[in-house]
């Protein structure tokens, strides 16, 4: 499926270490503690000092990881700023410390500041039946949601205290860094407002988890917003980043940098669809989001997967309940069945290739 990707890069840097994309863009990875073992952070350097993209976990390994890096890569030239691509704790973690560690400024989307602040500000403390009744709804079995009551902890553990302030970034927003532009280049769906920066001179794309080429990101309901549809926001943010130039080599948050953005985009679009028709097609028999994991998820799923795909399946039921291209009914519980209202749907949708994940991951 990614034959029309390309690679430049043998190996990725290790922690501590960094590979050169170019004169002053340099790649630095740092290690996490899940099934998802890595995120891909950039370096920018300006005259007066260096840009950090993305910050790492909060953890005392990452920051012996990014001290490593400041002794033996910058030239003894300071950090002068911070971008975070979205607000999720892989990319925020250390931004605190390292706005105190630098006094840098932190540089975000309005959205995603502000749902990070929420997001690792929020305890277990409070009621929590919204939570609880979302999966429910859902179909989830009681073990599943006593497992979630009891991890239900925010962000608060991954992510330092986030800087007080920001400067706000917009949609083709401009920063001179190194002597050339980037631009701000916004997407919607994985989070919801989604920072890339492109570099039309030097044909670079640092697109964050917007664009990954080897796994999908994922695409949510979550319970504080159980009547979202971020799948239609992801798919017109990637209708539209097809007219972003395909020549661009894309630095993404996971695996490795890659050409072939307009190929990955493709597919990423064609993925989500068939996972639309699959689902749809399923529906002929009146099915609960539990039930319908299977169907776009055929690998077992661990308690943590099983959160995420509960979350993209509901993105995906919820899409085609905009559409009208599924209707839902609450049974005596309160548990929610799907049911395709056009028997002859599952005529046509079964014209597709159904394409499952093998690997459900919140990037």
């Amino acid at each position: 499926m990614n034959k029309a990707l390309q690679y430049p890069f043998s190996a990725p840097p290790g922690p501590g270490s960094v590979t050169t994309i170019q004169p002053g863009v340099l790649w630095v990875r740092m290690t996490l503690p899940m099934k998802l073992d890595h995120i891909n952070l950039y370096l920018l350097e300006d005259d007066a000092g260096w840009w950090i993209v993305d910050t790492g976990l909060r953890g005392e390994e990452t920051r012996a990881n990014w001290e490593r890096v400041f002794a033996g890569h910058l030239g003894g030239k300071p950090v002068i700023g911070m971008f975070c691509t979205h607000c999720h704790p892989d990319h925020i973690g250390q931004a605190g410390w390292l706005s105190e560690r630098w006094k840098a400024p932190l540089w975000m989307t309005h959205g995603e500041y502000y749902v990070g602040r929420v997001f690792s500000q929020t305890g277990a403390e409070g009621p929590f039946w919204e939570g609880m009744d979302f999966y429910r709804r859902a179909g989830a079995a009681p073990e599943f949601l006593e497992n979630i009551r009891l991890r239900m902890s925010g962000f608060s553990g991954m992510v330092e205290p986030l800087p007080r302030s920001f400067h706000r970034v917009r949609g083709g927003d401009g920063f001179v860094i190194g002597g050339s532009r980037w631009e701000a280049v916004v997407g919607h769906g994985h989070s919801p407002e989604h920072l890339c920066l492109l570099n039309r001179e030097r044909r670079l794309l640092i697109s964050g988890d917007q664009v990954i080429p080897l796994i999908t990101s994922n695409v949510s309901v979550m319970a504080i917003e159980p009547e979202g549809d971020p799948l239609a926001d992801w798919l017109e943010s990637h209708r539209r980043f097809l007219e972003l130039p395909d020549d661009v080599l894309v630095l993404p948050a996971h695996n490795t940098p890659f050409y072939g953005l307009h190929a990955r985009l493709r597919y990423l679009i064609a993925h989500h669809e068939d996972h639309l028709a699959a689902l749809e097609e399923a529906c002929v028999t009146p099915s609960t989001v539990r039930e319908l994991l299977p169907v776009i998820f055929r690998r077992t799923l661990d308690a943590e997967q099983t959160t995420l795909a509960l979350g993209e399946c509901i993105a995906h039921m919820n899409f085609l309940l905009r559409a009208g291209r599924v209707r839902s009914e609450p049974d005596a519980g309160g548990v929610h069945r799907y049911t395709a209202p056009d028997p002859a749907v599952a005529a046509r949708a079964r014209t597709a290739t159904h394409q499952r994940d093998d690997d459900p991951v919140m990037v």
